[in-house]
């Protein structure tokens, strides 16, 4: 009988390289950097090269963080951050299947529209963002992870800790342990598993709710998991 493993045993993810597609966007920049401060090697991928190397020379040249064409990140690394705008989403994805394949793809992209009331979530015909990647990378291991991040506080050096639990989902327990290993680099953030893809809705529609929280307050807030 095979030894039960603990939630809190997480493998090692220093040595891990990590693409952000969509890295010019402020969470796709804001992982970029906090990722790259912990050690890990990032690749900021863009549609145009010469964006991506921009937005990665404007976080620093003392960290391990470079830029290329979306293609070029996503091949080159082993873990894939997709952090596009929702309208993009599926195109992106569709056109990336071959280099995406064998990967581990984390998405994080939050469907959402806004209107004079407010943000609200948008309906997914697969479901949610996760589930369409899903469907669209077949030969991908896909994880769903990082959705209620602070560009703000990923930004701001000023800021050493952030405080906030990850919630990952998917159906790949060596896949979404991983992803909350990597998530542990950052200071202050946790990965807490938070079930299998098909709930990735709830996680990604929470995003409205949070908006609506930061706007009211005039906070940065995230999201905290108590007795775990």
């Amino acid at each position: 009988m095979a030894e039960q493993r603990s939630p809190y045993d997480l493998p090692d993810a220093s040595g891990l390289s990590v693409a952000v597609l969509g890295g010019t966007g402020d969470q796709g920049r804001g992982l970029a950097l906090r990722l790259a401060m912990a050690g890990n090697r990032v690749v900021i991928g863009s549609r145009s090269a010469e964006r991506a190397q921009t937005a990665a020379a404007e976080l620093g040249a003392d960290i391990p963080v470079s830029g290329a064409g979306n293609a070029e990140a996503a091949r080159g690394c082993d873990v894939v951050i997709v952090a596009v705008p929702w309208e993009g989403h599926g195109e992106l994805l569709r056109s990336l299947a071959g280099d995406l394949a064998g990967k581990l793809v984390v998405d994080c992209v939050n469907p959402l529209g806004f209107d004079k009331k407010g943000p609200y979530a948008l309906q997914v015909e697969e479901g949610s963002a996760a589930q369409q990647a899903e469907a669209l990378l077949p030969d991908s291991r896909v994880v769903a992870a990082f959705h209620h991040v602070s560009a703000v506080l990923m930004l701001d050096p000023a800021v050493e800790r952030v405080e906030l639990d990850v919630l990952v989902l998917g159906d790949d327990r060596d896949a979404t342990d991983t992803v909350r290993a990597l998530a542990a680099r950052i200071p202050g953030v946790r990965g807490i598993y938070g079930g299998r893809l098909r709930n990735a809705h709830q996680v990604e529609a929470l995003t409205a709710n949070i908006i609506a929280v930061n706007r009211r307050y005039k906070a940065h807030a995230g999201v905290r998991v108590t007795d775990v």
